[in-house]
């Protein structure tokens, strides 16, 4: 096979693998030394944010930031129950056909051994290598193994630790980012240090970053130099990056100027690494810019949304059972949300993507064994329906539609004229989100012509059904094969 070039000319040639196409549900572990203090997403940044409950938070439980910083915290991981094979073998009973854990995320510290980063879970804190564990558990039963990377926003997202209180009695005081010992760490990015202003005390207020990708051509070749690492090292099948191809400035950056020519060979990178070991590219780039020109080159992830019909072209949500990071104020979906919402996404030619959220020890927590062990239970009734599957010539019937406004992720209220269509060779599956009380299901979407040979129920069997002028009318039994969310597997 061919080797891409460095070009979107040549990456645009990108045709997705079999086995992202057929998985339809992956789980990730976005884990790392920010779960330590259990307090959600961003924990290093807002620990440096004077008025922030995470500021609150770290001053009185861990101290002044200037005095006990984010190193200290990475220090305290320890991941001292982190036990992958077991939790592997959990994610693969819940239905999970690929597997992605977080080689990194803002905070610049490393889940491998790095030669461009002494910051790395080998040598602080838990002593172990997070990635190539996750990779051993993940090879041994088979799933394609992917790694998450977020340091492409790291050095602009980071300046705040360059900062200091403005009130109080530590105001003035230079926070720990500021010590040149830990200057590689921490970055030398001054050049991006802002007035942020104090929030209300005790606010959860979600700060934006002043600039996503930084132009610092010093860190974008850094940048380059760790993603060329993680793939030589791991031979990821996936590989993600939190934006868009880095290290466009904006939205409005076109294909051709040169902020994209560092992402553009990492993902050469990655596909070329790829067609050595298998013949083949079998590897999938995610990143989050919406334009076809862009996304193009592999395959478009959207963070906790959706799309509201079928797209051609395979993509991917990612999404978590509760916050990003292990948190403990935070509530957790309910296994019924998620699967209603994997069933909504793999009908229009969508992936899911989840995060299920682990203690800084490295175990789960009795909720989340729950939720695993919930959908365990319904993936052993509807699979059939879902791993393998492409979308049906229409992905819906019904009332009802997911809301899809920014990352909100709202329980949807559906009702018994709501389905979900995805088909396989001559079956067409009709997942009832909310099977009528008076089990008899009603589909009006098939046409007069697509007649109807047989109709199961999965995890039942044969039930009656009747065909007149293209509408399917289904007696369902009293009793349902799961409480979730059931199946009909219709042939045609």
């Amino acid at each position: 096979m061919k080797k891409f070039e460095a070009n979107f000319d040549s990456l645009r040639n990108y045709e997705c693998p079999a086995w992202f196409q057929d998985a339809k549900f992956g789980i990730w572990s976005h884990w790392g030394p920010q779960s330590v203090p259990m307090f959600g997403d961003w924990y290093a940044r807002h620990m440096y944010v004077q008025g922030t409950s995470q500021y609150n938070y770290h001053l009185r439980h861990y101290g002044h930031p200037s005095e006990f910083g984010y190193k200290d915290i990475c220090a305290l991981w320890k991941a001292e129950k982190f036990d992958p094979d077991y939790l592997m073998d959990l994610y693969v009973k819940a239905g999970a056909k690929y597997f992605v854990g977080q080689a990194m995320h803002h905070d610049n510290f490393f889940n491998f051994p790095s030669r461009y980063n002494q910051f790395n879970s080998t040598k602080v804190g838990p002593g172990k290598d997070i990635c190539g564990l996750w990779k051993k558990a993940a090879d041994k039963v088979g799933l394609p193994f992917g790694l998450t990377e977020h340091l492409g926003a790291s050095f602009s997202w980071w300046h705040v630790n360059k900062g200091s209180d403005k009130y109080g009695p530590y105001a003035g005081i230079p926070y720990d980012g500021n010590d040149p010992s830990y200057r590689d760490f921490y970055h030398d990015n001054q050049e991006h240090i802002s007035d942020t202003k104090p929030v209300k005390s005790g606010s959860d207020l979600w700060l934006p970053c002043d600039i996503w990708y930084t132009q610092n051509p010093k860190f974008q070749e850094y940048w380059l130099n760790v993603m060329k690492e993680m793939i030589d090292l791991y031979q990821p099948d996936l590989l993600y990056s939190d934006g868009g191809l880095p290290f466009a400035s904006s939205g409005e950056d076109l294909p051709g100027h040169s902020l994209f020519e560092k992402g553009l060979e990492a993902v050469s990178y990655l596909y070329n690494t790829s067609i050595k070991k298998n013949g083949e590219n079998r590897a999938v780039y995610n990143q989050k810019d919406r334009r076809q020109e862009i996304y193009s080159i592999g395959i478009l992830d959207i963070e906790k949304s959706q799309l509201p019909g079928i797209r051609p072209e395979p993509w991917q949500t990612d999404t978590c059972i509760g916050n990003w990071f292990y948190d403990v104020r935070q509530e957790f979906k309910r296994p019924g949300q998620i699967i209603e919402m994997l069933v909504d996404i793999i009908s229009k030619n969508g992936n899911v993507l989840l995060n299920i959220l682990q203690r800084p020890d490295g175990s789960i927590d009795d909720e989340t064994l729950y939720i695993l062990k919930e959908l365990a239970s319904w993936f052993l009734v509807c699979s059939e329906g879902v791993h393998g599957t492409r979308p049906w010539r229409v992905f819906k019937e019904g009332d009802t539609s997911v809301v899809i406004d920014g990352f909100k992720e709202e329980q949807t209220e559906w009702n018994s004229s709501d389905y979900r269509f995805t088909t396989k060779g001559n079956t067409v599956f009709a997942f009832m989100l909310n099977a009528p009380e008076n089990r008899v299901a009603v589909i009006k979407s098939l046409l007069p012509e697509e007649q109807v040979r047989s109709v199961r129920l999965l995890g039942f069997g044969d039930v009656e059904f009747a065909q007149n002028f293209g509408i399917l009318t289904v007696k369902l039994p009293e009793q349902l094969p799961t409480k979730y969310t059931n199946c009909l597997a219709i042939e045609l």
